[in-house]
């Protein structure tokens, strides 16, 4: 790019989110999985050559940009939104998988697939892992989109996030030594050794000490103002600011903001923040997750697309083998002593383990005269695609092969009653409708209305016995209607203020009292 124009960067960037946003819409619509629908789209973007798309194909393509929105812009915002709405208790509850895949499951992908690389591909030693790290990243945000339209058990989407947000701080750490500083430990001998040990632990410890420090920091903070929309610039400031001043000391940023999300939503959420503010930040988070997302995916297609792929066939025909074994024995082996983690949740986790923008936006990082650049880029690329595409897509058949699906106990009996439940009522309005049009005399359609009350009655008697035996059935309708209502409360309070019935200061003071009983509903759901 010989000239920064910013109004033709910003119009460029407003084209990307609205063909975004539309692929998105579509694919939640049809109930599939965005983050697939968007890299394919981007591809066949990519592919062909649509003249009023070509400048934007352009503008992000160049490595760059991509390299600058990917890391620097939407990498913070991702991992900060996910850390935020993790609780310390599922942590907790689920340390042993979650910390078992995140380290000793990377580091055994890592050595699996840097030496399976030098060894079949002949690689140089720094390519072969600078390839190893690039494939140990893993990108939940496909599956987890999966998870929840299939509907499989909260545990698993834990263990599969958690993994994710460690896992992709040791892949960056292990991506830097791999590709600046392995050839001169290796060099060093057993001093060298002794330096990358240190060099790794001091990258991973500083993280987690600058992520430490400011998350407490503002935590502390927001004890000092009632005020959601300065509480989210705060979060704003604490996941860009955690990063990039990591970054400047050579410290792992994806580790800070992890570690500065996760005591922000947790401990600041509880000391400092009221329902509302919680509320309102994680919807502001839950916003900018998606942009970021459908952003990050689509260009990740168009991207795929400028790499020539057809000479290194043979390579990449070998390479997406190396990595799912490397991917199957890091879940089989590091999970081996982990009894109580079901084998079919092992399956999933597996074949779940797709590789995405992460790995894409570090190979683009590379320099230019990095050894053996272009083979780990081509390679990188196809095992991407394979993954998001391939994986991603057969995914949700082997979830319902498995059976893979949350204990809801009494839900399918409940599903069934609540059926011929309404379809009796609705059969009765039908008889008053039809009765109406065509003079059905009274004694007729009492005695179908009777016939169907009967039923009616002996459905309610069941629903009524059911929720004796699973309480949680009756709650989770009481929940649904809970909310309604406060919705309509919030509506007749808007309304009130419209008709300047009431001032501001009491519609703001309603509002917080509405807003915070819906967010205790959720909580306690």
């Amino acid at each position: 790019m010989e000239e920064l124009d910013l109004h033709h960067i910003f119009e460029l960037g407003l084209i990307l989110v609205m063909i975004a946003a539309g692929i998105t819409a579509i694919a939640k619509k049809f109930k599939q999985p965005y983050p697939i629908a968007l890299v394919i789209i981007g591809a066949l973007i990519g592919l062909f050559n649509i003249p009023v798309l070509e400048p934007l194909k352009l503008f992000i393509t160049e490595g760059e940009v991509f390299n600058f929105v990917i890391i620097t812009l939407f990498l913070p915002a991702l991992l900060g939104e996910a850390a935020l709405k993790l609780p310390f208790s599922h942590l907790k509850e689920n340390r042993k998988p979650i910390f078992t895949l995140a380290f000793g499951g990377t580091f055994l992908s890592y050595l699996i697939i840097g030496f399976g690389t030098m060894y079949f591909f002949n690689f140089s030693i720094p390519a072969a892992f600078v390839f190893a790290a690039l494939m140990s990243a893993t990108d939940p945000v496909s599956v987890l989109s999966i998870f929840k339209s299939v509907g499989v058990h909260k545990r698993l989407s834990v263990v599969i996030e958690g993994e994710s947000l460690f896992n992709d701080g040791l892949a960056v750490v292990l991506f830097n030594i791999s590709a600046f500083y392995l050839l001169s430990y290796l060099d060093a001998g057993w001093s060298g050794l002794g330096s990358g040990l240190w060099e790794f632990i001091r990258v991973v410890a500083l993280g987690l000490i600058i992520g430490g420090s400011l998350g407490y920091g503002f935590s502390i903070l927001t004890k000092y103002f009632d005020d959601y929309p300065l509480e989210i610039i705060f979060s704003v400031i604490l996941f860009y600011g955690s990063f990039l001043l990591a970054e400047s000391v050579h410290a792992s940023g994806v580790i800070a903001v992890v570690v500065a999300a996760l005591i922000f939503g947790n401990y600041g959420g509880r000391i400092g923040m009221s329902p509302t503010t919680k509320l309102n930040i994680n919807n502001f988070w839950d916003v900018a997750a998606l942009l970021a997302n459908s952003l990050v995916f689509l260009m990740v297609g168009l991207e795929i697309t400028r790499i020539d792929l057809v000479d290194k066939w043979q390579l990449i025909i070998a390479a997406i083998p190396l990595v799912l074994i490397a991917r199957s024995a890091a879940v089989y082996g590091s999970l081996m002593l982990i009894k109580s983690f079901p084998l079919k949740w092992k399956h999933i986790l597996n074949w779940g383990g797709l590789k995405g923008s992460l790995s894409v936006a570090l190979v683009l990082s590379l320099p230019r005269d990095f050894p053996g650049r272009e083979d780990i880029l081509v390679l990188a690329f196809s095992v991407v695609l394979f993954s998001l595409v391939v994986q991603g897509l057969s995914l949700k058949p082997l979830i319902g092969f498995l059976g893979v699906k949350p204990d809801r106990e009494g839900s399918i009996e409940f599903e069934k009653l609540i059926a011929e439940l309404h379809r009796y009522e609705t059969a009765i309005a039908e008889i008053h409708r039809v009765k109406k049009k065509l003079y059905i005399t009274d004694p007729v359609s009492d005695d179908l209305i009777k016939t169907y009350q009967e039923k009616i009655d002996q459905l309610k008697n069941q629903i009524n016995e059911l929720f004796d035996r699973v309480p949680d059935l009756k709650q989770k309708q009481m929940n649904t209607l809970r909310k309604h209502t406060l919705y309509a409360e919030h509506e007749a309070v808007d309304l009130l203020l419209r008709e300047e019935i009431i001032s501001n200061e009491t519609a703001d003071r309603e509002h917080e009292r509405i807003t915070d009983a819906i967010v205790n509903i959720e909580d306690r759901h």
